[in-house]
């Protein structure tokens, strides 16, 4: 192991740093998958929660809404607790925009942290990169001419591995926050669009 630590010339430290951030990408990674699984769940249920609204049999349509997991589920029971106690208009709304806020930033958490660990590994390999070519070019002036290709090819892999090794943490970080925050932003929409027919199916009840 130390032998093939010292291959690594001064790349070594950065690619000992890429191999954390990649850990700790795929454990963000991980963790919010199974975070933001069921976000965009229970759309069935919410229909058949405000048919039972329309219906008028409020308590039950709130038993059902109530059973569910996702941040529209939870959205909308707070929705319809607050109409059943008669509170409307512009303050509602507010205040379901506000818990509908609220949902978006506790999914979000943690995304910007993917994200920046995407943006700065490839700024690190090529760090990496830099740093192995001076080597390289040094080696190259202190040996006033005498070294041969295979040297100053030796060095150059080495620098040039830290590049790679950069991009193979920032790809699975890149595709990982995108894939991450479009299943956030379908949440997003849920809410919106199960607030939206919450507040319509009120003003509108059966006749």
């Amino acid at each position: 192991m130390p032998v093939a630590w010292e291959t690594l010339g001064t790349g070594g430290p950065i690619i000992a740093l890429l191999a954390v951030l990649s850990l700790f990408s795929l454990t963000l990674i991980a963790v919010k998958v199974i975070q933001l699984w069921p976000v965009r769940s229970g759309l069935a249920r919410r229909a058949e929660a405000f048919r039972q609204w329309r219906e008028g049999d409020k308590h039950a349509a709130q038993q059902t809404v109530t059973a569910g997991s996702s941040p529209a589920d939870r959205v909308t029971a707070y929705a319809m607790q607050a109409l059943a106690k008669g509170f409307r208009g512009p303050r509602l709304e507010s205040e379901l925009m506000r818990r509908g806020n609220d949902e978006v930033a506790r999914m979000s958490g943690m995304i910007r942290t993917i994200e920046l660990i995407a943006v700065i590994s490839p700024l690190l390999g090529l760090l990496g990169t830099v740093l192995g070519m001076i080597q390289s070019f040094q080696e190259l002036e202190m040996a006033e001419g005498a070294a041969n290709a295979s040297v100053l090819a030796g060095g150059i892999w080495q620098a040039l591995l830290t590049t790679a090794a950069g991009l193979l943490v920032a790809i699975p970080a890149a595709v990982g926050a995108g894939l991450l925050s479009a299943r956030i932003e379908g949440a997003a929409q849920r809410i919106e669009s199960a607030v939206g027919e919450m507040l319509l199916t009120d003003e509108n009840p059966p006749v």
